[in-house]
């Protein structure tokens, strides 16, 4: 923004990520492709802003991430439904 010379505080781009990031979220799943036949699931323990959690990836055949989901509890039927829902 500052090259377009629009001043921006660092509390409205908060506020902006906050109002649209579930927007955009809704939107890339919407164009997802569906998943080939052949994928794996990945699941690793990560820390995330000093908290310890599970991070899961459904991975095609190709190694490419399909999607991914962060859980505070270890949960063995959530991660599936990565690939499965719309």
């Amino acid at each position: 923004m500052a090259e377009r010379g629009v001043v921006l505080d660092h509390a409205t781009l908060n506020r902006w990520v906050s109002r649209y990031a579930g927007l955009v979220a809704d939107a890339s799943r919407y164009k997802k492709r569906p998943a080939d036949r052949s994928w794996r699931m990945d699941e690793t323990y990560v820390k995330v802003k000093g908290e310890w959690v599970y991070l899961y990836r459904a991975i095609d055949k190709h190694g490419k991430t399909l999607d991914f989901m962060l859980s505070n509890r270890r949960n063995k039927a959530a991660p599936t439904q990565l690939v499965s829902r719309p």
